[in-house]
């Protein structure tokens, strides 16, 4: 089959300048993979910030669109509006090795800065990757997930990297990716950025800017499966917001899913977690004063949170090699199909 040509500019939007979430200032992003004949599989930190995020929490939000998924720390985050330690990815058997590493990551930061942590809320979100990864044999514990957050850097692959290692996306290789579009309000500029780890929808049913590009590669293939994966979205943004509006930005990443021709089946976990470095929250005191946009602005930040999402999950694709997992199945990249050449 000739490569299509598709056109691959999503959106109208202007991008950031690396076009991912570390366009964010502050914010940067670590993997570890592990890619053996067994494991396929592996680790992606995002990091807030460079400074104490646990005395200084940021505003966060959360919204599950359909909730089969195992994220840890998504409680908290809904009843309290924070965000108090880096968001770990990982598969679904490793959440909890990798909960108990960011505990044990947490609670050495705390003491190097002077004081003693009691609780703590790490975040962990996963998608099933037993597809192509010998799952059972969780393969990712403290050593790999601190090699992540050490890894860590504005500059990061994406792609079947770290936690994107053994995912799959309308039927072809997903992973880890990302996008980033500028805001401009009251005559400032701010960045919203989108991380996804992509491992949904059906391979007829994927469109690129409104080209059913699923069924000429189904024609060839016939590989298309229902729609029951799932995706990880993670919202940075430095635009100055509550946790209820930035709840409701990041609920429009679904519209860059549906785009893409995601239906979000039955057996999916879609979920969204987004934070503002904005504004910061100190641990303890008795009044705080924050900074916000009118309610009348947040239309243009509903934009860019959807074509942002748009844009990550092709990239997760589009940057993703062919993978053949443990079991000899075989996942191929959508770069076969479509060509990338300007």
């Amino acid at each position: 089959m000739e490569k299509m040509n598709i056109d691959l500019h999503i959106g109208r939007m202007e991008k950031g300048r690396r076009n991912a979430i570390t366009d964010v200032p502050g914010v940067k992003v670590g993997h570890y993979t592990v890619d053996t004949d067994r494991h396929k599989t592996g680790v992606t930190v995002v990091m807030p910030c460079a400074d104490d995020i646990f005395t200084n929490k940021m505003i966060a939000a959360c919204h599950v669109l359909n909730g089969f998924g195992k994220t840890a720390g998504l409680v908290q985050i809904e009843e309290l509006g924070t965000l108090e330690t880096p968001i770990a990815l990982t598969n679904t058997l490793n959440v909890g090795l990798v909960h108990d590493a960011m505990v044990e990551y947490m609670c050495r930061a705390a003491e190097k800065n002077g004081y003693a942590i009691r609780s703590v809320n790490p975040v962990v979100c996963e998608c099933n990757d037993a597809t192509l990864n010998d799952i059972r044999h969780r393969a990712i514990s403290q050593k790999e997930v601190f090699a992540a957050i050490d890894n860590a850097a504005e500059d990061f692959a994406q792609g079947d990297v770290g936690a994107g290692k053994g995912m799959i996306c309308h039927g072809l290789k997903g992973g880890i990716g990302s996008a980033s579009r500028i805001i401009k309000i009251d005559g400032q500029q701010y960045t919203l950025g989108v991380l996804v780890q992509t491992n949904h929808g059906s391979m007829r049913d994927l469109r690129i800017n409104g080209t059913a590009v699923g069924e000429e590669i189904d024609r060839e293939l016939a590989g298309d499966a229902p729609d029951q994966g799932s995706c990880i979205m993670i919202v940075a943004t430095d635009l100055p917001v509550t946790d209820r509006q930035l709840r409701r930005i990041i609920k429009r990443c679904s519209v860059g899913l549906a785009r893409l021709g995601s239906y979000i089946g039955h057996g999916s976990g879609e979920i969204m977690i987004g934070f503002s470095t904005a504004n910061r929250i100190a641990a303890e005191g008795e009044m705080m004063h924050i900074r916000c946009i009118h309610e009348s602005q947040i239309s243009t930040a509903f934009r860019a949170a959807a074509e942002a999402t748009e844009e990550a999950v092709l990239h997760s694709m589009l940057m993703a090699d062919t993978v053949k997992g443990y079991s000899g199945e075989i996942r191929r990249s959508l770069r076969e199909w479509i060509n990338t050449e300007e």
